[in-house]
């Protein structure tokens, strides 16, 4: 735990020593804020690709504990980061380009990770829009149903959710155009890969910990709650007991009542 700390540490300096080196004019002409305004024209989009992702990582975990069944936690816990930019579970993300084709917003896959901008941002603002408080019901219905990728796609988009209930809007003439889809480095996309790989084994890693504190701290509560239950079980037991030695006591010295004489 500790070797994999430092190892995260020595990346983390070299990634910031790396950026240090990039031209401050190029980091100043992107922004990296989500363009919120364009969220209900891709959300239907977004919610199919979303369910894709989920039916494909699903799988992939199952295959991964075979021949244990996949639980219904572990799904829970897919459903919970595939939206979060800084889980492994929501690259898909990093490979979409938002294009503007008339009056409509189309998202169009990549073979590479792109730079993550607005663009970025505003997929993953409509992914969150999509799943909000519905990942553990969409993760209970994987669970049950095992449903092919259909069925997912119809259960999360349009009973769970309206993403795909309506046809989006028309976009404005007067939006302004997004940014152009720029590739990572292959060194680059790796690296961020492997942080956000080693981030998630670190936080397993402590949230494990916390549950075996927990499972220890309850345990020894429960101890000390029945060691109290058991000597006053014990105290009520002994003056039960003293109660009914003085009866008895009380008892046997009564004097007998004389007979009558006759």
């Amino acid at each position: 735990m500790v070797e994999m700390n430092r190892v995260l540490i020595a990346v983390t300096l070299a990634l910031l020593a790396s950026s240090a080196l990039l031209p401050v004019s190029n980091a100043a002409k992107l922004s990296s804020a989500p363009r919120k305004e364009d969220v209900p024209y891709i959300k239907c989009q977004v919610c199919e690709k979303l369910a894709s992702r989920l039916h494909q990582l699903v799988k992939e975990k199952q295959l991964q504990i075979s021949p244990k069944k996949i639980s219904e936690y572990e799904i829970i816990e897919i459903a919970e980061n595939v939206c979060n930019l800084k889980k492994e579970e929501a690259d898909w993300m990093l490979k979409i380009d938002i294009v503007e084709k008339g009056d409509k917003l189309q998202l169009v896959e990549q073979e590479e990770e792109g730079m993550c901008n607005s663009e970025c941002k505003t997929i993953e603002a409509a992914c969150q829009k999509v799943i909000g408080y519905s990942d553990t019901d969409v993760a209970e219905y994987i669970y049950k149903s095992k449903p092919d990728l259909a069925s997912l796609v119809n259960h999360l988009c349009k009973d769970l959710t309206d993403a795909c209930t309506k046809n989006p809007p028309p976009l404005p003439k007067d939006r302004v155009p997004g940014e152009p889809f720029v590739a990572k480095p292959s060194k680059d996309a790796e690296m961020d890969k492997i942080m956000r790989s080693m981030q998630g084994k670190v936080l397993k890693e402590k949230e494990s910990s916390k549950k075996e504190e927990w499972r220890k701290t309850i345990t020894k509560e429960l101890k000390k709650k029945g060691d109290v239950l058991k000597r006053h079980a014990q105290k009520v037991s002994n003056r039960v007991r003293r109660w009914w030695t003085r009866v008895r006591s009380s008892s046997s010295k009564k004097p007998k009542s004389e007979k009558s004489e006759l």
